[in-house]
């Protein structure tokens, strides 16, 4: 298969930065995450600042608009780790001004020095593992804070000088009433974060939770109930001035995540450390699981410092060292993605400026598709815009794979 241009990295991309080190790893939890494995966070710095350096000499180092840490739980990293990873991303790529920078963080670790450590080093927005702002909740999920430590831990970051703030929750929890829902949303609220994320529990296999359902000692999700807590949530935030601007997503005016919506619309992004995923060009390609495999495959990497691509394909792929596997993506299959992530976004799917995207006219592609889903009061559309209806929130996936027949 021939290479292919990547132009497209001119108008910038997402870079996405997985750590893989959490103290604690919670039941529920499927991500690409290790506890007990510190002694591993040394090589595991020298590593991904050689990848970053190597990604920017291979892509001509473009311009990036994002930067997330990602995990695992980042802010466990030992002090001034997160700067000598953000000094190599400055180095191999032309990181705008005014980028996004954001990192995951447990409440445990937000005390005033780390808050204002992680400012000083770079980070300009924090994404805080809330999940439940009931006490016996955190317990079920593993988690290390009270409901009292992560409102805590939020004022803290505010103290130190934090602006912009995003707090995760998850709901549909097994025993979880919608009264101490209720509860959370009005605690929630009261905080006055910039940004909300609201995930329903999937049991993954594999995770104990999982396992737990199986054996019978909690209950499976109620989806009922959790449809009854999603749609508090949409009315308490809207009443108090959240913009629902995606699925799972609500943020105050102007406040929205800007590394997330590349995802979303379908823009190329970067992935690097173990496990990470990228989208560039025609490609979707991951590095390999193994933190202790990453970091020996990384030192094994090498590059001429003046080595430039001009094109990008299956041949540089091989090249790299950290990459596990690749997936060709066909115009069929960016046509679809293009359709479902830009639907995600509750703003709407501008249809000519999606087409550009894919490279393909999607109103004349799923023309029937689309007709169809707008007789069946799922899709709706205004002008050259389709858009989710509010009734096809919870049952989105239905709408999604649509596009994937």
């Amino acid at each position: 298969m021939t290479t292919r241009s990547i132009q497209s990295l001119a108008s910038g991309m997402g870079l996405y930065i997985h750590v893989p080190f959490c103290k604690t790893k919670c039941p529920y939890c499927d991500f690409n995450t290790y506890q007990g494995i510190e002694s591993q966070m040394g090589s595991f710095l020298q590593a991904v600042t050689g990848e970053l350096r190597l990604w920017g000499n291979f892509l001509d180092r473009p311009p990036v608009r994002t930067v997330f840490f990602g995990g695992g739980t980042p802010s466990y990293l030992p002090d001034g780790d997160i700067a000598a990873i953000l000094d190599a991303a400055t180095k191999a790529f032309a990181i705008d001004a005014g980028a996004e920078i954001t990192i995951e963080a447990n409440p445990g670790d937000l005390d005033a020095d780390a808050c204002r450590g992680l400012l000083r080093q770079g980070v300009n927005r924090l994404s805080i593992g809330v999940q439940s702002l009931d006490n016996g909740l955190l317990r079920l999920l593993g988690r290390r804070h009270t409901a009292d430590g992560a409102i805590e831990a939020f004022q803290t970051a505010r103290a130190a000088g934090f602006d912009n703030v995003n707090l995760d929750l998850m709901y549909g929890l097994p025993n979880q009433s919608l009264a101490q829902w209720e509860d959370t949303i009005e605690r929630l609220v009261a905080l006055s974060p910039e940004h909300i994320s609201l995930y329903a529990l999937t049991l993954e296999e594999g995770t104990p939770m999982r396992v737990w359902a199986d054996q019978g000692k909690i209950p499976e999700p109620d989806p009922d109930v959790a449809a009854d807590m999603y749609a508090l949530a949409r009315r308490a935030l809207a009443e108090s001035g959240y913009r629902h601007y995606e699925i799972s997503n609500w943020a105050q005016p102007g406040r929205e995540s800007q590394h997330n919506l590349i995802y979303w619309r379908n823009e190329p992004y970067l992935g690097v450390g173990p496990g990470a995923h990228s989208r560039l060009g025609e490609y979707r390609f991951w590095t390999v699981l193994s933190p202790r495999d990453y970091s020996s495959r990384a030192s094994q990497w090498r590059q001429s410092p003046a080595a430039r691509w001009p094109a990008f394909g299956e041949a540089q792929l091989r090249e790299a060292r950290t990459v596990e596997g690749w997936e060709y993506i066909d115009a069929d299959t960016a046509c679809a993605e293009t359709m479902f992530l830009g639907l995600r976004l509750l703003g709407g799917l501008p249809l000519p400026q999606a087409s550009a995207t894919a490279g393909h006219d999607l109103a004349a592609r799923y023309h029937a598709e689309i007709e169809e889903l707008i007789t069946l009061g799922l899709l709706r559309r205004e002008g050259d815009t389709i858009r989710l209806d509010e009734s096809a929130y919870l049952i989105a996936n239905q709408v999604f794979t649509r596009f994937l027949d």
